[in-house]
């Protein structure tokens, strides 16, 4: 089947936007590496898992109060921003702003609060209670995403390449000061938080000068009239809010449950496992944020045709990437590991292979749920991800107590089809509904 200009148009805007991200992802994942093996080199396995935790608490605090921002700005701004008016748009971006503060007060006290009450029960020192709480702080940095989904909407992918390099550049500088100077627990804490407060700085920054340049900053925040409505954007925010907090369950509680069963050091062998499989999923999972913003503009203008073609396209590509990297991983991922973190996390190999296998089933999925988002339904998201995670919880624990960290990493791997498998059985049933309803 030949494509038609439309799509081919289509297609080559979202491999354009995620080769521009591709460029600033490629070198954090450098990046991301190098600051990782500069803690754990100069930490050692134990206090790395502990670094691991901490962190690892602060974004699970982060994703359970995060509403999204970025996908409610694309969802109710792709419309008033095409058709220029000004104010309508200006307001569904202070509505994304209002979320984002919520959120960013609601992380301080969970996070804050957590530290103390919750660190002990998941492989967290009661000694390091009061850093994890001063750490927790950082959540206030992680939260904000209504600047990221401003550039995404104006198609400013090239500079919002750059943001995860800049954080990652800030905690590997200091990262090479902490190798110098054999730097304690704490250093390393402060360079992370250093450096997620960076990429929020540089990400605000640029969309506020992009929307100076296109003239939409000016009455921003005070409005000349009444707030139009916006129908549905709360229920449409909380949605997107949760099903991203369930998603946390197979990445921040997943690592949070090593911890508690197997030991901060086992929690830091996940942790890097994972690292090196969303290093080698990267980029194809790049094409998920240059899929969102050209499926809510299709949705605007009523092209369903043209949003399943793409879709079906981009889940082609992305998932052909995908298994390429896995037999990379399989042939030389331990190697490698070892080559660039140390001998002391070579046991962390086979879990990574698990990690990478259940990636590339994600990636081959990739664009089911920004249809299904993009089509109005992130309900349906929500109960896919519900039924999933909590499944995946129940079963992870003893299946991690009774077969270790290749255990958990064969649960991740049914997770993630079973997720997969949903999610297609959620949009075919809502493509069949919409075309009887027409």
């Amino acid at each position: 089947m030949s494509d038609t200009p439309a799509q081919r148009g289509l297609l080559g805007r979202v491999m354009a936007n995620a080769g521009l991200l591709l460029g600033g992802r490629a070198v954090n994942a450098v990046l991301s590496l190098g600051y990782m093996a500069l803690a754990a080199r100069t930490l050692g396995l134990a206090p790395f898992g502990v670094l691991v935790l901490i962190n690892t608490f602060a974004q699970f605090v982060g994703d359970i109060v995060r509403f999204q921002a970025w996908q409610t700005i694309l969802q109710f701004g792709a419309a008033p921003l095409a058709q220029g008016r000004k104010s309508d748009f200006q307001h569904v971006v202070r509505f994304g702003l209002v979320l984002d503060l919520i959120g960013a007060a609601a992380g301080l006290v969970l996070g804050v609060s957590g530290a103390y009450w919750l660190g002990p029960h998941v492989g967290l020192p009661r000694e390091v209670a009061g850093i994890a709480a001063l750490y927790a702080l950082t959540v206030a940095f992680m939260v904000p995403t209504t600047p990221v989904g401003l550039l995404r909407l104006f198609d400013r992918f090239g500079l919002l390449s750059a943001q995860a390099a800049v954080s990652s550049a800030v905690r590997l500088a200091a990262g090479l000061v902490g190798i110098v100077i054999d730097a304690p627990l704490a250093f390393f804490l402060v360079a992370w938080g250093a450096g997620t407060l960076a990429g929020l700085l540089y990400v605000g920054v640029a969309s506020v000068l992009e929307l100076h340049r296109r003239s939409l900053l000016s009455g921003l925040l005070r409005p000349a009239g009444p707030a139009p409505p916006l129908p549905g954007a709360w229920r449409f925010a909380w949605a997107t809010n949760a099903a991203s907090s369930l998603d946390a369950a197979f990445t921040h509680v997943a690592t949070l449950i090593v911890g508690a069963l197997l030991g901060p050091a086992e929690a830091g062998l996940w942790r890097i496992a994972r690292q090196v499989a969303d290093a080698l999923a990267k980029p194809a999972r790049l094409l998920i944020p240059a899929l969102y913003p050209e499926l809510a503009k299709l949705r605007a203008s009523g092209g369903d045709a043209l949003m399943r073609s793409l879709a079906l396209r981009v889940g082609l590509i992305g998932g052909g990437a995908a298994t390429l990297l896995l037999l990379v991983t399989v042939f030389a991922g331990a190697p490698l590991l070892t080559l660039v973190m140390g001998a002391d996390f070579a046991p962390a190999a086979p879990t990574m292979i698990w990690q990478v296998g259940a990636a590339v089933i994600g990636v081959w999925a990739l664009p089911l749920e920004p249809m299904l988002v993009s089509m109005g339904r992130p309900g349906l998201v929500l109960r896919v991800r519900l039924v999933v995670a909590v499944g995946f919880l129940i079963g992870l624990p003893p299946i991690v107590a009774a077969h270790g960290l290749p255990g958990a990493g064969a649960a991740l791997v049914g997770a993630s089809l079973a997720l997969a498998l949903g999610m297609l059985w959620s949009l075919r049933k809502l493509v069949r509904h919409e075309r009887l309803a027409h």
